[in-house]
């Protein structure tokens, strides 16, 4: 291997790496706040590139569908939830309003534009947004559905039913899809000769947006009263409740960030690689290694973890491609034995 070839690789392991680290920091988020280990995460990948994909081959995408479906199923258990709850009439009647905006009026809303307008001859910009429309809703959406009714459940009731979620979102992929995989129209074609090196207009915009993305992330915790309530969750969930944090609305906030992280990860990618129904998930495992590289807890560490990740995935392709996928997830191993020998075991019920 010469220099040339290795700063390809490098490149490559970049691009790779700044996508993984934008899952991992979604799944620390999701883990942190709700104790779920949020393996549905690569399906947002693979929703938000396909509904991109059917939008720009001027196909009608029936993910739109799927959000008005499970915005229907939403109210009916929120609305079923607050008629059995002990609120006084008037409080219930404005709930279920309210529920009835956010999970039915807002989706047909958005199954109306898209019929109406998704089409290829939309501004990509456009194109890009009402994606993120159409994919984004569906994280809160599957939390009130899957995962608000056992929040109180152990982790391990938590991450069955992750897996669950999991295959029951991978066979609508693929009912909604079909098996065939799908690329993008690029962002940019441009390319940049920089010592000899040729860069990618593309890699270039999946680097900034992931860097404007973390960066946004920082000051969305650091400086937003909703960003400190999330942390403030992810800390003590018990002590978050005492002072007046909702933890239901925290979930909610944190699987909205997690879906439209990985709608934004399947967008970015899906004009490099093609993109399948079920593609998602290897890419949503390699950002859960270097989730738990960062111990699921540990935000810089994790996006660190998936940069690792990505560069011994792209230099792991040339030395040994037929093992890469084997020699990245080996790396949990040390990792896990590690952090096994050196951190002290807390109990569920004492956080």
């Amino acid at each position: 291997m010469d220099l040339s070839i290795a700063a390809i690789l490098a490149q490559d392991g970049i691009t790779s790496g700044a996508v993984y680290a934008l899952l991992a920091l979604a799944l620390v988020l999701v883990f942190s706040v709700t104790r779920v280990i949020f393996i549905p995460q690569g399906e947002f990948v693979a929703f938000g590139a396909l509904t991109l994909a059917a939008i720009q081959a001027d196909k009608f995408p029936l993910s739109a569908t799927l959000l008005v479906v499970l915005g229907i199923l939403s109210f009916i258990q929120e609305a079923a939830t607050v008629a059995f709850g002990r609120s006084g009439e008037n409080r219930k009647i404005r709930q279920i309003g309210v529920a009835l905006l956010k999970f039915v009026l807002l989706p047909v809303a958005i199954y109306a534009v898209t019929r109406w307008y998704g089409h290829a001859a939309l501004a990509m910009p456009l194109q890009v947004l009402l994606t993120l429309l159409i994919v984004v809703p569906m994280g809160p959406m599957i939390y009130r559905l899957a995962f608000q009714p056992l929040a109180e459940a152990s982790t391990l009731v938590l991450l069955i039913v992750s897996v669950a979620v999991h295959y029951a979102l991978i066979g609508i992929g693929l009912l909604m899809f079909g098996a065939e995989g799908s690329r993008t129209t690029p962002f940019s074609d441009a390319r940049f000769e920089i010592g000899g090196l040729t860069i990618s207009g593309q890699s270039c915009v999946i680097i900034v947006v992931s860097l404007l993305l973390i960066i946004a992330l920082y000051l969305y915790f650091e400086r937003t009263l909703s960003g400190k309530a999330l942390r403030a969750t992810a800390v003590n969930r018990l002590g978050a409740r005492l002072v007046g944090i909702g933890t239901t609305q925290a979930g909610r906030l944190a699987f909205t960030l997690a879906a439209a992280l990985g709608a934004l990860c399947g967008i970015l990618i899906a004009p490099l690689t093609t993109v399948y129904y079920d593609s998602g998930f290897l890419i949503g495992l390699k950002g859960f290694v270097g989730a738990i590289i960062g111990g699921l807890g540990s935000y810089p560490i994790a996006a660190a973890g998936a940069l690792l990740v990505g560069l011994l995935e792209s230099y792991s392709s040339f030395w040994a491609s037929a093992f890469k996928e084997v020699i990245v997830f080996t790396l949990i191993i040390p990792v896990l034995l590690w952090r096994s020998l050196t951190s002290k075991h807390v109990d569920e019920e004492d956080q």
